[in-house]
């Protein structure tokens, strides 16, 4: 159904929920996503309870977001929260569409929602250095590294084995702070933020074993830190990044949109490393979009020409 040309998906802020779902194999053709047309609009506010109350005049059920939705039965409270997630949205993008067309912009969010329902999804890879990259984790001294690895290695497993994100196991924090002052006991796990009795009670052998294992583990087995290369940017590129963030700055309120959709940060460097020198030079570049080239493109041209 998702993948048939002519059945429209309509969602809100649906990135990640379009993520999970390519990686199991799902295909969408045709995408409305009403997070993105607010976006086109100049909303100030993007949640869809404000949309819903600003363009339909409906105002959503209490939040249930800290609920434990694992339980069952679902309360009643609990399936009406859910059920508004979607109730509105058909009602939703019939009034964002309206206010688009008004506007002149539909076209702009059709052409975001096709590349967002055609943008292929990476799968997963395991990075082995991805510890060495939490905050603080350049601060320790070698051995507690070598925990922090271990302790994140542990998160990574137990969130695969119980289907949750890994920060629903262990938050960041709280991996280098069990790095910081390795635990142990499960005493020594209380004061540490994070590790509450729930968690300790599930995986307080766990963590602790994991400390032990990088405490015995030889020195020739312990991490080393490497630093990347730093890529040194050519002055002329850094000139044309300037300028075209100061256009971005000057052009945004003009047109009543945020800086970031005018043009991404990612975008930016792209621009600045090709110089284009003419809209339809711009237009050919990854990502760049036929509307913000037709719409800009001669603005952002003349801002290359730097001195």
């Amino acid at each position: 159904m998702f993948a048939a040309p002519s059945v429209v998906t309509v969602l809100h802020a649906g990135d990640n929920d379009l993520v999970q779902l390519k990686r199991r194999g799902f295909g969408f053709a045709s995408l409305f996503d009403t997070s993105i047309a607010a976006r086109f609009l100049g909303a100030k506010a993007l949640g869809l309870d404000a949309l819903l109350e600003t363009y339909l005049g409906v105002e959503l059920p209490p939040s249930r977001q800290r609920d434990d939705w694992s339980r069952r039965p679902l309360s009643e409270a609990q399936r009406r929260y859910a059920e508004a997630d979607v109730l509105h949205l058909f009602a939703l993008r019939r009034r964002l569409t309206e206010e688009l067309e008004r506007v002149g912009r539909l076209a702009w969010v059709e052409e975001e929602c096709v590349a967002l329902a055609a943008q292929a999804v990476a799968e997963r890879v395991a990075d082995p250095n991805a510890f060495a990259r939490l905050k603080g984790a350049r601060d320790l001294p070698v051995r507690n590294l070598a925990i922090l690895r271990e302790l994140h290695e542990l998160r990574e497993q137990l969130a695969r084995a119980t289907d949750r994100p890994p920060f629903k196991i262990l938050g960041e924090e709280t991996l280098v702070r069990l790095a910081q002052a390795p635990p142990a006991d499960a005493s020594a796990l209380t004061p540490i933020p994070g590790c509450t009795p729930k968690v300790i009670a599930r995986w307080g052998d766990a963590i602790l074993a994991a400390v032990a294992r990088a405490q015995a583990l030889p020195e020739e087995a312990l991490p080393t830190l490497e630093r990347p290369p730093r890529f040194r940017t050519p002055a002329i590129v850094s000139q044309r990044i300037e300028a075209l963030r100061q256009w971005r700055t000057e052009a945004a309120p003009r047109f009543g949109l945020e800086p970031g959709l005018l043009l991404p940060n990612r975008l930016i460097t792209t621009v600045a490393v090709a110089a284009p020198r003419d809209p339809g030079a711009l237009a050919s570049l990854d990502g760049v979009r036929r509307w913000r080239a037709e719409t800009f493109g001669a603005e952002i041209v003349a801002a290359l020409a730097v001195p």
